[in-house]
């Protein structure tokens, strides 16, 4: 039997084995999603609600064990898996509260004995292939509106986050949605690869850039739906007329919340030359004072790395900076192991000759570069293949505005940053990916709508 070992990013040891799907198994589940979706699409709508409503109700009598899994098996710390899992309920009631408005059959037009009207029928047969960094946000964005909508979802959580896909699972079958309409998949990339291969109706992935270009060109030519939430090279510009050490604290939290695995993290900082000492030094202060360490302590903020090649992406972008004059304020090494660590890093006196201003670190790295001028700083922040978020700190409201007006990102933030709301949409620009999750218009991305002409 093949299967799928699952280790503790934390301390390098394994946590189990996990039976592992292979093509032919794929192949079985799609064929049986495919006969489960139309008598799961015919139930009425306030079943399938009930069943989300029953989800809701055993994550939170389950959260901390969940909580415990997930901090097992991504390395996240504690305390950001209940906040995830809490933060998760708000999403699970924006779904069940809005999908009934927003996918009604609406009648446009009803002159001379001729009606017309908008149907939202569901797509079909759903493949999500998600991430590991935000494993319940990032699976149930796609997950709850799908089934809520009347598709069938197979679903391949990341090969770092298994255990709680498979827990996810769990809780959807207890809930009352059928085993077949739901389907998780155990294993790597191969699985993913066998997923592409089935005769799906939508593909929603989560993930890298290359990855998704791979997943682009496998299904492109078979014009179904196709959803890529990919990374991101996010950047904030702090103003001369911010309150330095408030941004900072601020900034801090946005750039290394999650050990900074989040496609929103902060991973650029720009900031005006009148207070860039300031911000600097606060930056750094505030830095210095999280505390890297077991993920299962209640005080720990930096966790471990989740995936190991990852360490070497960060080693590349520290040494490119330093070889490039960047000023290294703290951390810059890899964390003593056993397991995935690396120590808070922060650099200033960089420039866009760095990989580090480029591309995504995904990790708790961050570069801060002085600018003389609103103009600058938005050449700067749009000079990115990415386009996710971005943000600018300054208490002048139309200063804002001018600023975020001009820069390329699908999420603007005015003195906040690295959040998410359910009823915004998520979606981005350029390499950060096609398609948005969240939102009415992500409730209504698992319909197709379609046209009836009623004379009477």
């Amino acid at each position: 039997m093949t299967t799928l070992a699952i280790y503790n990013p934390a301390t390098g040891e394994k946590i189990t084995d996990l039976p592992a799907d292979d093509a032919a198994s794929v192949a079985d589940k799609a064929r049986a999603a495919r006969a489960a979706q139309g008598p799961w699409a015919a139930r009425a709508l306030d079943e399938r609600k009930l069943c989300i409503d029953r989800f809701r109700a055993l994550v939170v009598r389950d959260l901390e064990q969940l909580a415990i899994t997930m901090t097992r098996e991504t390395g996240k710390p504690i305390r950001m898996s209940r906040n995830e899992l809490n933060g998760l309920l708000a999403r699970l009631d924006f779904f069940v509260g809005m999908v009934e408005p927003v996918t009604a059959t609406e009648t446009v037009y009803d002159e001379g004995g001729m009606k017309e009207r908008i149907e939202h029928v569901p797509l079909g047969v759903i493949a999500n292939i998600s991430a590991w960094n935000y494993p319940w946000f990032v699976g149930c964005n796609v997950i709850v509106p799908a089934l809520l909508t009347g598709n069938a979802v197979l679903y391949k959580p990341s090969e770092f986050a298994t255990m709680t896909g498979l827990e996810i699972a769990r809780l959807l079958h207890e809930a009352g949605v059928p085993r077949d309409v739901f389907t998780a998949l155990v294993g790597a990339g191969d699985v993913g690869a066998a997923l592409l291969e089935q005769p799906i109706d939508g593909l929603f992935f989560t993930g890298s850039h290359a990855t998704g270009s791979r997943i682009a060109k496998a299904v492109g030519s078979r014009f179904i739906k196709l959803q890529l939430e990919l990374g991101g090279k996010d950047p904030t510009y702090v103003c001369d007329d911010a309150e330095p050490k408030a941004a900072a604290e601020s900034l801090a939290d946005g750039a290394m919340y999650n050990t900074g695995q989040s496609c929103c993290s902060v991973e650029r900082i720009y900031v005006h030359e009148r207070i860039y000492d300031a911000f600097v030094a606060a930056f750094v202060e505030t830095v210095k004072g999280f505390k890297s360490g077991d993920p299962m302590s209640e005080d720990t903020y930096i966790g471990a790395i989740t995936r190991a090649p990852q360490l070497d992406v960060l080693d590349a972008q520290v040494a490119d900076a330093k070889a490039r004059g960047a000023t290294l304020h703290t951390g810059g090494h890899r964390g003593k192991g056993p397991g995935n660590w690396y120590e808070a890093t922060v650099f200033s006196d960089v420039n866009h000759d760095m990989e580090l201003m480029q591309e995504e670190s995904f990790g708790p790295l961050i570069g801060i570069q002085k600018v003389s001028s609103d103009e600058e700083a938005v050449r700067l922040m749009n000079d990115t293949r990415y386009g996710l978020t971005a943000g600018v700190y300054t208490p002048d409201a139309d200063r804002a505005h001018s600023v975020l007006s001009r820069v390329n990102a699908g999420s603007l933030y005015w003195n906040c940053c690295d959040r998410v709301s359910p009823r915004l949409p998520w979606s981005g620009f350029g390499d950060s990916g096609v398609g948005l999750t969240l939102s009415t218009y992500g409730i209504q991305g698992f319909t197709r709508p379609r046209a009836w002409h009623l004379r009477s």
